[in-house]
């Protein structure tokens, strides 16, 4: 390939080393998510043990697989949690939110069950009590840089002005994108540890 891989392109390029590697569980391929990797409930644990996000009573949480482990984890240990509802429709800039506080929510099946309906306008958001999200990933570099999926809830920024966390397998690491990046995150929760590419929170 010549001169530096598209978004797209490093996408794709890491998704297949993901597959090949077996560092991925269901939904597999792991091609158009942000990957379910092995590991992750030790990553989420490590960022929900991390001074900077053990005092947070209330987060934005994707409502991505990967993140399964962290919402329960997180829900259990009392933080309210609110999740994207990406079935129900909003006016553009507006977005519904589940407003979770039982554990049994960090499942989205069970979500319409226990959850409560929150809408986020612009100017005034709903979430007010949240102080940061936590965004899955395909690609991070050390830096902070972050590469979503491509679509989706958080593909264009949250336009929140919240803190973004994110969760990362070794070979999702880079020490700088080859790539643009989509948003940039305060700190990253690896199966092996905390990285903080900034001044965090």
């Amino acid at each position: 390939m010549d001169g530096p891989p598209t978004p797209g392109a490093y996408r794709e390029h890491l998704w297949t080393a993901l597959m090949r590697a077996r560092a991925c569980a269901y939904p597999l391929p792991p091609h158009g998510h942000h990957p379910n990797f092995t590991r992750a409930r030790q990553a989420a644990r490590h960022l929900l043990a991390h001074p900077q996000v053990t005092g947070l009573r209330a987060m934005i949480v994707g409502p991505d697989r990967v993140l399964a482990p962290l919402r329960k984890l997180a829900l259990e240990a009392g933080v309210t949690l609110y999740v994207p509802n990406q079935k129900k429709v909003a006016l553009p800039g507006q977005v519904w939110y589940w407003r979770l506080t039982d554990p049994a929510g960090a499942r989205l099946s069970a979500m319409p069950r226990v959850g409560e309906p929150v809408l986020s306008v612009p100017g005034r958001s709903g979430l007010e009590d949240a102080r940061a999200a936590v965004l899955g990933s395909v690609a991070v570099g050390k830096d902070g840089a972050r590469l979503g999926k491509g679509f989706g809830w958080a593909a264009r920024g949250l336009g929140l002005g919240l803190p973004e966390l994110t969760l990362a397998h070794p070979l999702m690491m880079a020490a700088t994108l080859p790539c643009s990046a989509d948003s940039r995150v305060a700190l990253i929760g690896t199966p092996d540890g905390v990285l903080e590419p900034s001044a965090g929170l």
